[in-house]
Parts: C-alpha cells; structure tokens; sequence
C-alpha cells in the first residue's frame, strides 16, 4: 500500500461520497496534505476564504469536525487488507487501471474506487453505454433491457448499470448471456450484496467483468448514495439510455448527470398508458434525449463517425414494390366495385392498350384483379392476421416482476434536469 492509496482510504472514510468540498481540498493539497489538515482540525486559511466566497458559502467548522471524528476512526490498512480477503482492490486516479473519464466530474470525482471482478475496468469503460431504468419494470421494459444488454454486447460495447432490480438486472443479464464483461456501479461496498438476491448475478459479474464502488468495504446503501452514484454511472460512459422510468425515478437522475457532463442521452419509447414509460416520454418531449429504439441506434449515437453507424431501417417489401411502373398504374386504374373495360383503363392509367392489355393478364394472373360481367375490378385481399379478441383488449396490464414502491428513488419533477 502506499502512501497516497493510504491516504485516499482514510478519507473515503472520511468524507460522505461525492464531498465537492473535500474534493476540492485534495486536488489543490493533495489527499495526504487534506489528511493532515482534517488531523489538525486547521483547514489552509486561503482555502477557507476561497470556500467562503461561494454562492451557498458550507459551514466548513462543523464539516470539519464531522471529517475529524471519522478520520479518527479510520483505519485505512485495514480496509484495503478486508478489500484484498474478499477479492478487491483499491484503484486511485494515476493508477493504470483508472478510467480518466472521471476527470470530467471535477470535484465530485470518487476519491478512489474498490474494483472486484477480472476485467480491466478502464479498458471495459472506453466503449462502454450505461443503460439505467426503473426497479419495478414491465414485462416489456425487461425485455427491452435484456435486448440492449446482448445486442450492445455482441458489438463489442460494455453495459454500465447500477446492478439493481428491474432494468439494471435484466441489461446485466442480457451482457453476460452475450459472454461480455458488464460493469456493475454499487451505492454500498463492493463486499455488501444489494439487493440480496443478486448475489448470484454479482458473482458472474465479477467473473466476466466487475462490480465498483467508491464505499469502503462494509458500507451498506442508503437514498442518498443512490442518487450520488449515479453521477458515475453517466460518467463512465460515452451515453445513457433510459430504457424505462416513471416521472419520479431514479434514473431521471443518471440522465440528468449525463447532461451535465455533456454526454449522449437517449431514451426508449414505451406505451403511452404506461406510467413507467412516462419519465422517459417527458425527455424525448423536452428535446433532451434522443429516441432509441434498437441497440444500434444507440451504437450509433455514441459511436465514431463511420465506425459505428447503424443501418437505416426501411419499410418491408411488398410484392407492389415489384411491379413495373405501368403495371402499377394500370392497377391504380381499376375500380375496386363494379368493373371497367381495357379501353376505359387505359385511359385513366394514361398507357396504351397493348401494355394495358399485357398488364391487366399479369395482375389478373398474380391475383391483384378479377373478371367480371362489368370488366375489370380489384379482388378483395383478406387480411394475413386474425383480429384480436375482445378478451385481449380488457385483459389487465402484466403485473411487474417487481412492485417495491421503495426501489424507485423519489426525484422532485422540478428538478429532473438539474446539475445532479
């Protein structure tokens, strides 16, 4: 261990996750010129009247002391020891392993970051898409999450998500079963499982890829921890899709802190009657995320200019599409009741009676037209699907797989798109 991974686990313990105050303490004196100045409960005077010059000016006597009590409780050796028993280990900003695109956070960047898995965790993240979204998703939301996990995993781009019920699980799910690392961002410490019943799909993402925290090892999650975590999530990635989320989700949050940070946001479409689809509507509405429906349209919203574009759909083909041009307007020509000659149809089709007459064989032959004792008319199509019972119409909505109104984390409406 050296001094400075010494040092960063003190204060990880030191100050609440995301303390811009202490981040801007560490990154003008240094993580060991910080632990000294908490140890002697004397911050430097130029920083103190800088930090009193801010708009919300903190209470800095009181965060100090809270600082110094902790610090005085920390003990840093044991934590990266407790981190190595249980498998993890301590990454720090300047290690190899760092994603640099943390940077971008500024003074809320993680102090450090406790990494269990076999994947290189700054490799993982260069392409690499977060997709987030409700704790009590639909049916349709967890397979649209699935979907994106395998599609983006397959074309060679890591999931980030934050490993919860719902659409984390699934998008994690869809990574692994894809055999492709995922990248786990936890509000607790990387030797607590939360939600408990993930230990198993934890395990296979430490095995194909890792699960991260900036939480010492045996801190367990709370609210607030939540929403600060998810400032990682956006960071870590080149963009987020919001696959689904209520207007009062958490997720809303993540997408929020990928505004700020300036990177892509997209959002998937989902049944306007759905309240879980809601929050994402709202995002495309206000022209803050772009519309993604496929895997591939997110690849090519974050991807490089003329590496990653995606395909463009097209409408199917139909057997029309293959007609000749005065086919087509020899059978635009025909009456669907009733009936008209050869002469009358050529007429209106504006081609000659030869053609008409060569066309009018081929339609009637294909199936597009009959006879009749009037002449020519169109033959009715039936329909290639069967109408839907009534039944199907008044059947309630699938219940979701999870239905804890405590999993989704509140988020004021009036602060959905706020700097985090």
């Amino acid at each position: 261990m050296t001094a400075e991974h010494g040092a960063r686990a003190a204060l990880m313990r030191a100050a609440d996750v995301g303390d811009i105050i202490m981040g801007r303490l560490v990154a003008q004196y240094g993580a060991q010129g910080a632990v000294e100045a908490v140890r002697a409960r004397a911050l430097p005077p130029e920083f103190a009247a800088k930090e009193a010059q801010q708009e919300r000016p903190p209470d800095l006597t009181a965060r100090l002391n809270a600082w110094h009590v902790r610090l005085s409780a920390a003990n840093p050796e044991a934590d990266i020891e407790a981190g190595a028993v249980s498998g993890a280990r301590l990454i720090i900003p300047g290690s190899p392993e760092w994603p640099t695109q943390l940077d971008h956070l500024g003074p809320s960047r993680p102090l450090g970051l406790w990494v269990h898995g076999t994947a290189d965790l700054r490799f993982s993240c260069l392409k690499s898409v977060a997709v987030v979204g409700a704790r009590a998703a639909t049916a349709y939301g967890a397979h649209v999450a699935a979907e994106f996990g395998v599609g983006l995993s397959e074309s060679g781009w890591t999931v980030v998500s934050g490993g919860a019920f719902g659409v984390d699980g699934a998008v994690h799910r869809g990574a692994l079963v894809a055999d492709s690392p995922t990248v786990v961002v936890l509000a607790c410490g990387v030797d607590v499982c939360y939600p408990s019943s993930h230990d198993t799909l934890f395990a296979a993402a430490r095995k194909q890829g890792v699960v991260i925290s900036e939480c010492p090892p045996g801190v367990h999650p709370t609210r607030a921890r939540f929403l600060i975590r998810n400032r990682l999530i956006a960071a870590l990635s080149r963009g987020t899709v919001v696959v689904e989320a209520a207007l009062r989700s958490g997720a809303l949050n993540t997408a929020a802190h990928a505004l700020s940070l300036h990177r892509h946001l997209g959002a998937v479409p989902g049944p306007v009657t759905s309240a879980q689809s809601a929050g994402c509507h709202r995002l495309l509405r206000d022209r803050k995320a772009i519309c993604i429906t496929s895997p591939e349209e997110m690849i090519d919203l974050v991807g490089v200019l003329g590496d990653d574009l995606a395909s463009q759909s097209r409408a199917p083909a139909v057997a029309r599409d293959k007609l000749s041009e005065p086919t087509r307007r020899v059978l635009d020509a025909v009456p669907a009741r009733g009936g008209a000659g050869p002469a009358s149809i050529a007429v209106a089709a504006g081609v000659g009676m030869d053609a008409t007459i060569s066309a009018l064989g081929g339609l009637a032959a294909a199936g597009y037209i009959e006879r009749t004792a009037n002449g020519w008319r169109l033959r009715k199509q039936l329909t290639a699907y069967p109408k839907a019972p009534e039944s199907a119409v008044l059947d309630p909505p699938p219940t979701p797989e999870h239905t804890d109104p405590t999993q989704d984390l509140p988020f004021p409406d009036d602060n959905l798109f706020g700097p985090g």
